[in-house]
């Protein structure tokens, strides 16, 4: 029996001996969909959408340093 199944039954068990309500097993698997989402989100090593977005700045700027330089280099090689 895998383990969605073992979730179930036992979820299903207490359904009917009524000590959970629909409520309850809402929480449940909200709280274990979220408990996962965040477990996978840790393993894939994720960021959010503001540290894109501040690494994304960054490296804008450092390659509109470097098209600066190499124009330099350019520049500097066409004298001598």
């Amino acid at each position: 029996m895998s383990n969605s199944e073992k979730i179930l039954k036992t979820i299903s068990n207490l359904i009917e001996n009524g000590i959970l309500t629909s409520q309850d097993v809402r929480r449940e698997i909200s709280t274990d969909l979220k408990f996962k989402k965040d477990k996978l989100i840790s393993k894939l090593n994720l960021v959010s959408r503001e540290e894109f977005e501040v690494l994304k700045k960054i490296v804008q700027k450092q390659e509109a340093t470097i098209k600066k330089l190499e124009k330099k280099k350019i520049k500097k090689v066409k004298k001598s």
